[in-house]
């Protein structure tokens, strides 16, 4: 066994116990390509995601320089009628690229100089587990006389963060393109890749680089965020998976859902980040686990960019407003942006937002990822932005202090500048004015929408903090109606009792929107009232 060439199973069977969630049929979708010409797979997906974790189970199940039967033999792998035709069967190599990019940088050597420390690494490795290696000759030519011998093996390649060079190395294309060309050498050669490569599966945060318009390994099946198909019950938790988990630990599933739940795709419904799952279980604590602070940093890096619309956009996501998204063009790098939508395409791959591919818009997934958003929106130092943080901070303060003409103004003002993407005289927009007007609720509220409450729900309810001492908001909308009426059926429909035992003090805020109001008046109203328990 060596570090990087056949490393056995010693890695997997350190997360093999009792939390392991059993994710081993993604084994299954591989072994349908081993030998096949779309063997090369790349799955990209966000920090925390368990990449590294499948990365280990592959490595193990492949390799053939260990047994790992007993590993497998209680796992949903060892049905499969492939299970034992690739089970330790290959010479497998096994990469984390951040360990060489982390090498690079304590020995003060640039990203450039990753491709040959691979390289020296895996022939060092090599002999070390008893190949027979020709001193002076390239990795690939070894390779390929290894392969040759008549107990010659071809090679399963594991790389997990693979994007680390072009992450490490963002302001250095000429790093970029030494490292991608370096991939080209074992998986887009001839003479090479068919005879070596059994299969090869590619983990990292971002697609594969690319050269021009199309991918610069182009053999490669990639699997991301946007488009995961049927990796996409492999990208993290199912909802299935994780209300087992909230069972056996006696954990409130539907707080977990709050907390975590918001990634979607086609066929497989909820996926939760496991990270964040499991340390809310281990820690009995439901709180923002995305503390890396690389990536916050970078969040505030791109939510600050100044491209057109960009400042609004973010403040309607924030607000919980679906945006349209093009995905189109985006070259899968950390630098390289057109404008918004590449911005947008940027965050679904970290995890910050969450894509539908049936309407094409993206959102903020969960309440985790809504925290770090308002973190670092609290430090954009934008003057569009920080315009509307102020606002919104005053709109609360004027609500608290029933100050219902200032509201009533600033919910106009706010429904005036958003006319564009909300369509002013839909009836559904009103909402999305009132979340946009509040959309630094996160401060001192928890914030629900159709909230089941005495007969009916009540549109928009923000519940303070159990730190805070500001009052509960009950809010009902109205359109062509009146401010009293959404008062009187908020009381009516006793919408105001759900908020009752949390023991805090309530205003009952109703606004109308007059469609049709004579000019000079003012379209939205507002009345605001302290609801009295009975």
């Amino acid at each position: 066994m060596g570090i990087y060439v056949n490393p056995g199973n010693s890695g997997f069977a350190e997360i093999n116990d009792q939390d392991y969630v059993d994710k081993t049929m993604l084994i299954e979708q591989i072994n349908r390509t081993v030998g096949k010409k779309d063997k090369l797979t790349c799955v990209s997906r966000p920090r925390r995601f368990g990449k590294s974790y499948a990365a280990k189970m592959l490595a193990a199940y492949y390799d053939c320089s260990c047994n790992s039967h007993e590993l497998f033999a209680d796992k949903k792998i060892a049905g499969t009628s492939d299970y034992r035709n690739h089970l330790n069967k290959y010479s497998v190599i096994y990469l984390d690229i951040t360990a060489f990019t982390a090498d690079a940088q304590m020995q003060n050597r640039s990203m450039r100089d990753v491709p040959g420390m691979i390289q020296e690494a895996i022939l060092k490795d090599l002999a070390e587990c008893g190949f027979q290696v020709q001193n002076g000759d390239s990795l690939n030519n070894n390779l390929l006389r290894i392969v040759g011998q008549p107990d010659g093996k071809r090679f399963v390649f594991i790389i997990d963060e693979w994007d680390a060079v072009i992450r490490e190395a963002k302001d250095d294309p000429e790093a970029q393109k030494k490292f991608l060309t370096f991939l080209r050498g074992w998986f887009k050669n001839g003479q090479f890749t068919p005879k070596v490569v059994a299969a090869a599966y590619m983990t990292g945060i971002l697609p594969i680089k690319k050269d021009g318009s199309q991918s610069a390994i182009s053999e490669f099946e990639e699997y991301s965020m946007v488009k995961p198909l049927f990796f996409g019950k492999y990208v993290g938790f199912t909802e299935d998976e994780v209300h087992c988990l909230c069972e056996e630990n006696g954990v409130d599933f539907k707080t977990m859902k709050h907390w975590y739940d918001g990634y979607a795709f086609k066929n497989v419904g909820s996926v939760y980040n496991p990270n964040s799952v499991m340390k809310s279980i281990r820690y009995d604590d439901f709180d923002s686990y995305w503390t890396e602070t690389s990536a916050a940093e970078g969040l505030m890096d791109y939510i600050s960019r100044g491209y057109k619309d960009l400042t609004r956009t973010i403040a309607e996501l924030i607000g919980g407003v679906a945006v349209k998204v093009s995905i189109t063009g985006f070259a899968n790098d950390l630098t390289t942006f057109r404008g918004r939508d590449d911005v947008l395409t940027l965050m679904i791959h970290l995890g910050y937002l969450a894509y539908d591919s049936e309407n094409q818009t993206v959102r903020i997934p969960n309440e985790e990822i809504k925290l770090e958003f308002q973190k670092a929106v609290r430090e954009v130092k934008h003057e569009a932005t920080m315009k509307r943080l102020e606002e919104s901070d005053q709109l609360f303060l004027d609500t608290i202090h029933e100050k219902a003409d200032a509201v009533a103004a600033q919910i106009e003002k706010i429904h005036l500048e958003e006319t564009a993407p909300l369509h002013y005289n839909k009836e559904d927009s009103l909402r999305s004015v009132i979340k946009l007007a509040y959309y630094t609720y996160r401060d001192h509220y928890v914030q629900f929408e159709e909230l089941p409450g005495g007969e009916g729900f009540a549109d928009v309810v923000y519940f303070p903090h159990h730190d805070s001492d500001w009052p509960t908001l009950v809010i009902e909308l109205k359109w062509n109606k009146s401010a009293q009426g959404a008062i009187d059926q908020i009381l009516n429909k006793k919408y105001a009792n759900v908020a009752e035992r949390f023991g805090t003090d309530i205003l009952l805020v109703g606004i109308n929107y007059e469609k049709n109001a004579p000019s000079g008046k003012r379209r939205h109203t507002c009345s605001i009232v302290k609801y009295e328990a009975k």
